[in-house]
């Protein structure tokens, strides 16, 4: 394999990107080149997930969510079997605060079945059978098949097992830097040359895309995803994923307790709108388009309502009172002196619509010429990743 041609270019070296080499190679593609600008691969939003494998309970019927995300999920498990990973088959369950709540989670058992989950809406006694700490205002909802997997060890198995098929170079401490008159691939050490190119660079896609002039009005919100975590004294509250009922107006999730396979239990994350696609703590990764993102986030603050709860509600979540105020009726015997400071966070890098200035709420997929552009591969692209990469090149490529 010539280092500067490529059959495939992939741009970006997260769980996307390795997943879509995977799915290529194994089709019979045998000139794929991976470029990562990062010294490793995942270092961003695939190496700094929760490791929570989603189960297809959320996501509306049709979209691309709910058609690659449970069978995302069977095809990890399966991977996880074979490279004899484990895998923590703890399950889930969603707990409501009050009377409007309980409402929220017939709707989303209802986009569960449809979207042929299992779930199971349960009562407080078969609630306590599952998680004895756990509280809830009547009724919960269960879901059998979420579990918890270790992120860096899979990316770390499937970059091993590209490399070893001799069918995919991984080009690291590379960052694309646009196209030459010759339609080549300019790279902050060389051009490449290709006949396909496949943009999967996370928070950096939409800059990709505008670059090969396509996805114009599509931009990426950066928002800042931070965990607390429980005293060891505490992990005992919690055996496995207890999740509140979100706002399903927007496409977060909510703050939520999740036992990690070293047995800690973190609690988040949070969704505040960030000052930078990096912008992991305070200042630190906040850059020149610092302005262009706070132009962006006032825009949607006075004409999306929904963007505007978030940008109000979750900053004060920084503060301890107010974060324990979010997650303290999710379990007994909380206090606040339980919850700890952690340094685990992550950017989720959202995709928004600036036509109708709403934010993106399934994957995005646009090809262009000869290239094709994932945009907004945000949660669960990790769990619905091997079949999203089936999807991609079915339909686009093969």
């Amino acid at each position: 394999m010539e280092d500067n041609k490529a059959e495939i270019l992939i741009c970006g070296g997260g769980i996307i990107g390795l997943t879509l080499a995977k799915e290529l190679s194994g089709q019979g593609y045998k000139n794929i080149v991976i470029l990562e600008k990062e010294k490793e691969t995942g270092k961003h939003a695939s190496g700094k997930n929760s490791g929570v494998l989603h189960a297809g309970i959320y996501y509306t019927k049709d979209s691309l969510k709910a058609r690659l995300c449970l069978n995302g999920n069977h095809l990890m498990k399966e991977y996880c079997r074979q490279k004899n990973i484990p895998v923590f088959e703890t399950g889930k369950v969603i707990v409501a605060k009050n009377e409007g709540e309980t409402k929220v989670l017939e709707e989303l058992c209802q986009r569960a079945l449809r979207n042929g989950a299992k779930v199971e809406l349960i009562d407080d006694k078969r609630l306590k059978s599952i998680e004895p700490f756990a509280r809830t205002f009547k009724r919960a909802l269960f879901s059998p098949e979420t579990a918890v997997i270790k992120p860096r060890t899979i990316l770390d198995s499937i970059e091993k097992e590209l490399i070893d098929s001799g069918k995919v170079k991984m080009l690291k401490g590379l960052a694309f830097r646009g196209l030459n008159r010759n339609g080549e691939a300019i790279t902050s050490d060389g051009t490449i040359c290709f006949d396909l190119f496949v943009n999967a660079a996370g928070a950096y896609s939409d800059r990709i895309a505008h670059l090969f002039g396509t996805g114009q009005n599509y931009k990426i919100l950066p928002f800042r995803g931070t965990y607390r975590k429980l005293t060891k004294g505490k992990n005992h509250l919690v055996n496995g994923n207890i999740y509140p009922v979100p706002d399903i107006r927007n496409p977060f999730l909510g703050v939520h307790f999740t036992k990690a396979a070293d047995g800690t239990v973190y609690i988040g994350p949070t969704a505040i709108p960030a000052f930078g696609r990096e912008n992991y703590e305070f200042f630190k990764g906040v850059d020149k388009e610092l302005f262009q993102i706070l132009l962006r986030e006032g825009v949607l603050f006075f004409t999306n309502a929904a963007f505007r709860k978030v940008a109000v509600s979750e900053p004060k979540k920084y503060f301890s009172r107010s974060f324990f105020k979010e997650v303290k009726d999710m379990i007994h015997d909380l206090n606040i002196n339980d919850i700890l400071p952690s340094d685990k966070a992550g950017i989720r890098p959202q995709l928004v619509d600036w036509h109708k200035k709403e934010l993106v709420t399934d994957f995005l997929v646009l090809k262009h010429k000869n290239s094709i552009h994932i945009l907004n591969a945000v949660s669960p692209a990790y769990t619905s990743s091997m079949a999203f990469a089936e999807f991609v090149v079915n339909r686009y490529i093969s």
